[in-house]
């Protein structure tokens, strides 16, 4: 009878090893922050040049991060269908011009099956910069 617990926590032991029990998911504001640790928020801005930017990033039912070439971070919170927001997904923008603007509208793709799930209306382009020592 004794066994069966000494068993019991043995398998729990073996699927820790293993990462069968994930870790805790990181909550999408806490993530948002640590991407944005050490910046300075500015004045929001309402469009970008998509051309400077460098690389994008889905912050789960949050936000969009823009990481621009000169090192300014852009966030966007779409104002339309934030929730919809997934770090899976593929962000598929059709532009007028070489600027990506608030209110813009922005495809979401499933990365697996390539279908469209959703799209967003941008909100306004916050830039956080790293102080100047």
């Amino acid at each position: 009878m004794h066994s069966m617990p000494k068993a019991l926590a043995a398998v729990v032991v073996l699927a820790a090893a293993s990462g069968a029990i994930a870790a805790p998911k990181e909550a999408p504001e806490v993530k948002l922050a640590r991407l944005l640790d050490g910046r300075v928020a500015g004045k929001p801005v309402d469009c970008i040049n998509a051309r400077d930017t460098d690389s994008s990033e889905i912050v789960d039912g949050v936000a969009i991060v823009y990481r621009m070439k000169n090192g300014v971070t852009y966030v966007n919170r779409p104002s339309i269908g934030a929730d919809s927001l997934r770090r899976d997904q593929v962000l598929v923008t059709k532009m007028n011009g070489s600027q990506l603007c608030r209110l813009d509208m922005v495809t979401l793709v499933d990365q697996g099956s390539q279908f469209q799930s959703e799209s967003v209306s941008l909100g306004p382009f916050t830039p956080y910069t790293k102080p100047r020592p």
